[in-house]
């Protein structure tokens, strides 16, 4: 995927859910803050982003998620067509830390106004140190080998995404714990 696909997704998935922001959470959420050529390969290979709509009320939310996913999701007219699918996504998707709302990347200009309409469309991207704690957390074997390409880009500091860590919700706080440790054990 690439930034032009991003801006593509923001603009449809908004125009779907009717809606003129929306929050990339998932590894393509890096193509807000990065251009593709200062990238790993391995950080943009996904033909998916992940999008939640950005509303205040948790079942809207989800409702319009589901919408967005219905039209745009894998295996769609919409992924037949552009080559990239939309998964349709809530709070309950990513483990963040606190503050992540303050440090969203904004993408917004000519690529993600509706060409037709002239409405403007937003994408708030998460901030890389976040979706990199976001990856982490979550603990699959793809998304550590997507962060530590970030790490050994360069383009993540270690040590802002261990402050990061430190930054999470009570609830988490283990699992941070856990993540922090296995972070350690693999500088040394």
């Amino acid at each position: 995927m690439n930034r032009q696909q991003l801006h593509h997704a923001i603009r449809a998935a908004c125009a779907i859910a009717g809606i003129e922001r929306v929050i990339v959470v998932g590894s393509q959420s890096i193509l807000g803050s990065f251009d593709i050529g200062e990238l790993p390969p391995l950080t943009h290979l996904s033909a998916e982003v992940d999008v939640m709509p950005d509303v205040d009320d948790l079942d809207l939310m989800v409702r319009l998620s589901d919408l967005i996913e219905g039209v745009a999701g894998e295996l769609s007219p919409f992924e037949e067509l552009h080559g990239f699918a939309m998964d349709g996504v809530d709070l309950t998707t990513s483990i963040l830390p606190f503050g992540w709302r303050d440090r969203l990347v904004e993408v917004s200009n000519e690529s993600t106004k509706d060409p037709v309409t002239g409405q403007q469309y937003i994408g708030l991207c998460l901030d890389p140190a976040d979706l990199c704690v976001a990856k982490l957390c979550a603990g699959r074997e793809k998304d550590r080998a997507f962060v530590t390409a970030l790490f050994n880009g360069r383009l993540i500091a270690r040590d802002l995404v261990r402050a990061r860590l430190r930054q999470m919700p009570a609830e988490h706080t283990e699992l941070a714990a856990a993540v922090l440790a296995e972070l350690d054990a693999q500088a040394h």
